[in-house]
């Protein structure tokens, strides 16, 4: 597919639903050759609700850096047995995690933007880039208004980083739509959203937000904004 098909098909579904998006993308690049990143957030539940709700058999996959909070792992559980799913966790190489530990510490992502990036790499990117290798696009539940970085977001992309397409069914939506759906359909989500975390990574990296905080203030805190990518979503310009 050329970036200039890309751009048509992205053109084409913009100002669509997210059901519309999803479903034209699972037509364009096939059930088996697709999957859906989850974190368990606010949208990749919705998400994975709205691929149940579609009877599309889009695989589900997370990963686990060994540093999530135990209420990530409680809506895990809860998702698999509402929607009956097996999904797929991926972890961090061993050896790299032992390695990257014993030479900078427990908490080396406080030191630096660059040890941050490094622990992001080892025990995100690594285990994705592996993944990812295996299908021709993922979905995922990136939207405009979460950051600086995701202002340009558009329904389909070509992923230049991991080399496949990106779908984001929820580029276009907001913070309030996400909520509303969860709420009417009773959607399964991490109780940290109701102690003020919008959005959730591992536990040491992310706190509540304060009121009239940006909703990605409480990831990697100690940073300037346009730094709190961890490399999983290249930055959009």
């Amino acid at each position: 597919m050329s970036r200039e098909t890309v751009e048509k098909l992205s053109l084409e579904l913009s100002g669509k639903s997210p059901e519309e998006i999803i479903r034209r993308a699972v037509e364009v690049f096939g059930v088996s050759s697709t999957a859906l990143a989850s974190s368990f957030g606010a949208e990749d539940q919705v998400i994975t609700d709205i691929l149940h709700h579609e009877k599309l058999q889009v695989p589900v996959f997370t990963l686990d850096t060994g540093r999530l909070p135990q209420e990530t792992y409680d809506v895990l559980d809860a998702t698999r047995k509402r929607y009956g799913l097996q999904i797929e966790v991926l972890f961090p190489e061993t050896s790299a995690v032992e390695a990257m530990v014993t030479s900078h510490g427990a908490n080396l992502f406080y030191e630096s933007v660059e040890l941050r990036k490094e622990c992001c790499r080892i025990r995100k990117v690594q285990p994705l880039t592996h993944k990812l290798s295996t299908l021709k696009a993922w979905i995922c539940g990136l939207r405009r208004e979460q950051s600086v970085t995701r202002t340009a977001i558009a329904p389909v992309e070509w992923d230049a980083a991991f080399g496949l397409y990106k779908i984001n069914p929820l580029a276009e939506v907001s913070e309030a739509w996400v909520w509303d759906y969860i709420k009417t359909r009773s959607v399964p989500f991490n109780a940290l959203h109701d102690s003020g975390y919008p959005s959730i990574g591992c536990a040491p990296c992310s706190r509540a937000v304060k009121p009239g905080e940006d909703i990605r203030a409480g990831r990697w805190w100690w940073e300037i904004a346009e730094h709190r990518e961890c490399g999983l979503h290249r930055e959009h310009k």
